[in-house]
């Protein structure tokens, strides 16, 4: 059960594996880019390339048809990745060994819907996966497995999320052969990771330099980060701090230094609207952009 691409290297690994996959649910097809055409979620086109039937269902909590179709499946396990959708207390209970899901994060910390971004965004040195056995709340389920991943200075977040997919695969089939104890996770360093939206993706230039650093780290691609030069829309898509002062928000130099509330952010790779994303150095040769400059 899976909609994303983080959820495709599990798939792969559980059929290249042997096991018997008895059905793939994902969220329904949606429409998609400029054109909005109906676009298959990567999980579908994963499982259709195996050919393995796909469950598409809207809601599973208000259909008691979809819940009784998934009890007659009569599981062993359902592996469950960033599939989108709630579960009911009968779902979870239906399969014999439960719902096991593969959680991008050390749990307790950074339960919720964004954890790679999170960690990220609050300068943690590592993270990692959890199998983590569902229950009705939030991430709270006992914990089969855990395996971490080191984040450094450079580590973006979609550089994270493909280690972290191909490190669950792994995971899961472990928890799947050797069905380890589950361990309650402990009632202290709970945090939580809420949803992201595109506002998130503003630059706040009184922020410090290495915050800012590391939410365009943790931001793209999505929903990205950005700011407004001379009324138009600046996509930052790589920046590192650099230490100098200014009025937060003043371009400092020629090669797009700009001041924050405590440093400053280098920004080396841009995109303006309309363009393709470019380094800093090619977007300034088609517009100058002086020291003095405010970007808000």
């Amino acid at each position: 059960m899976g909609t994303p691409w983080f959820a495709v290297p599990a798939l792969r690994a559980l059929a290249g594996a042997g096991h018997d996959i008895a059905a793939v649910y994902c969220q329904p097809p949606r429409p998609s880019g400029r054109g909005q055409g109906v676009r298959r979620s990567p999980v579908h086109e994963a499982a259709d390339a195996i050919g393995i039937e796909v469950r598409t269902p809207v809601s599973l909590k208000r259909d008691p048809a979809a819940q009784a179709a998934f009890a007659a499946l009569g599981l062993d396990a359902a592996v469950v990745a960033a599939y989108g959708l709630l579960l009911p207390e009968s779902m979870l209970a239906s399969p014999l060994r439960g719902c096991l899901n593969i959680h991008a994060s050390l749990l307790p910390r950074w339960r919720g819907a964004a954890p790679i971004q999170a960690a990220i965004l609050a300068g943690d040195t590592e993270t990692g996966v959890t199998i983590m056995r569902m229950e009705a709340g939030l991430d709270t389920g006992p914990m089969l497995l855990r395996g971490a991943v080191p984040i450094t200075e450079s580590t973006t977040a979609s550089a994270l999320h493909d280690a972290l997919a191909s490190l669950g695969a792994a995971l899961v089939l472990r928890a799947l052969a050797e069905d380890p104890e589950p361990v309650p996770q402990p009632a202290d360093g709970v945090t939580y990771a809420g949803k992201l939206t595109r506002q998130d993706g503003r630059l706040d230039w009184t922020l410090g330099a290495t915050v800012l650093a590391r939410r365009v780290r943790a931001l793209n691609p999505w929903p990205g980060t950005f700011a407004t030069l001379a009324g138009e829309t600046l996509k930052v898509l790589a920046a590192h701090a650099e230490p100098a002062t200014g009025v937060p928000g003043t371009v400092l130099d020629e090669s797009l230094l700009v001041a924050t509330g405590d440093g400053a952010l280098r920004l080396t790779r841009v995109q303006a609207a309309g363009r393709a994303p470019m380094p800093a150095d090619a977007f300034l040769r088609g517009r100058h952009v002086p020291p003095g400059t405010r970007l808000q």
